[in-house]
């Protein structure tokens, strides 16, 4: 989950009446979050397209099989153009319009962070999909 006001991404741990208890996939520490934070999912992440809406998930799968597991080679503070370029080798067809800059930072970002905190993209597909 993403965290509004909090760098990288977190996993819940506990959650009780009034706040959750989280911990950074980046350096394993715990913290409470409150009513008032806003908490995003990654699952409730879309990305923009020419024709439609694609799952996060679905992009950071897309980004594990072009890296081959592996963390992503390209730097976050290369020229717009290189990010973009990029991003169109993973997503084809996403909107150019409404997906920014930051947009792309932001899952190159978080693409490093869950692969050093070794989550399976492809297991989660299997048992997003078992769920349904």
């Amino acid at each position: 989950m993403s965290i509004s006001g909090k760098p990288g991404l977190y996993k819940l741990v506990s959650n009780s009446k009034n706040m959750i208890i989280v911990e950074s996939l980046a350096d394993n520490r715990k913290l409470p979050v409150y009513a008032r934070d806003r908490v995003v999912s990654l699952g409730d992440i879309s990305i923009y397209t020419n024709e439609d809406e694609v799952p996060l998930k679905e992009v950071m799968v897309a980004i594990k099989n072009k890296e081959n597991g592996q963390k992503i080679s390209i730097e976050t503070m290369n020229k717009p153009e290189q990010l973009h370029k990029y991003f169109e080798e993973v997503l084809p067809n996403y909107d150019k319009e409404r997906v920014y800059n930051h947009d792309i930072k932001k899952m190159i970002n978080w693409y490093n962070l869950l692969i050093g905190a070794a989550v399976d993209f492809e297991q989660e597909e299997i048992n997003a999909e078992a769920a349904e």
